[in-house]
């Protein structure tokens, strides 16, 4: 065993612990990446069940006070009322399709018992100032049914939009039907509905797109990289003993006096 009793020297015994930190390591993160696969492959099988679900009428699945949760978010229903244009706001920075920061509008439909549900319109572009409530196009006068995707209140916590107070008169960071509640003095069903039908006329407000999937496969395979990589480790290491064995045997061996040759005196 001389020949691996380098292993010993200060050199080796960091690089030995190192490898061994790391396959455990490796393996955690795999774990991880693998905790994330499944998170992300229930999600996205939640949210395609919720999208191809009937559509129902919004009372069946939220009432005043009501948390919308995961099983009933996105899932498309209908309610009929009359929006309330006057008390209508926006909400701020919110992206289009392409990127532009505008609002989202947030209009109330006033049912026939005399709740109010949340519309989230779509999104319009900014005025030329931040602080100038923006253009919004009336939605149909009258009395309406529309469909939607119904949302759970957007909390700072789950959005990371954080809920900046003292903003310009009917502006808003965040859509929650309890705040909505105190403002209109009204009793609000809980969650919003992100308005899919009828479509606006002219293209504006410009309807919100549906919820994509999250790249669970990315995930996958990540988790099987970092297992190959913990795997790899002993192998590597075994490899460079292996070598450092050899090269030392061969130093060795050159030093050593050839074969047939007299020994230096």
């Amino acid at each position: 065993m001389h020949r691996y009793r380098f292993l010993l020297t200060r050199q080796w015994v960091v690089l030995t612990l190192v490898a061994i930190a790391l396959v455990p390591t490796m393996i955690r993160l795999g774990f991880w990446q693998q905790h994330r696969y499944d998170e992300r492959t229930a999600r996205n099988d939640l949210v395609a069940r919720a999208l191809h679900a009937d559509p129902v009428p919004v009372e069946r699945l939220t009432s005043p006070g009501h948390a919308v949760t995961r099983t009933e978010r996105y899932r498309t229903v209908t309610a009929t009322g009359t929006f309330d244009t006057a008390r209508q706001v926006v909400v701020r920075r919110r992206t289009s399709a392409d990127g532009e920061v505008g609002f989202h509008v947030l209009t109330p439909l006033v049912l026939t018992d005399g709740t109010v549900l949340l519309v989230n319109r779509g999104w319009v572009p900014a005025a030329d100032e931040q602080t100038a409530f923006p253009k919004v196009p009336a939605p149909p006068a009258g009395r309406v049914t529309v469909r939607g995707r119904l949302m759970a209140d957007e909390t700072t916590a789950a959005s990371g939009i954080k809920d900046v107070r003292g903003l310009p008169d009917r502006q808003i960071m965040l859509i929650n039907s309890a705040e909505e509640a105190r403002r209109l003095d009204a009793r609000v069903l809980g969650g919003y509905v992100e308005q899919t039908a009828p479509g606006p006329a002219g293209g504006s407000p410009e309807q919100i797109s549906d919820p994509g999937t999250e790249d669970a496969p990315l995930n996958f395979a990540y988790m099987i990289q970092w297992w190959l990589f913990a795997a790899a480790v002993p192998v590597g290491w075994w490899f460079l003993v292996r070598r450092e064995v050899r090269d030392r045997e061969e130093a060795a061996a050159e030093r050593s006096p050839r074969e047939g040759e007299p020994a230096a005196v």
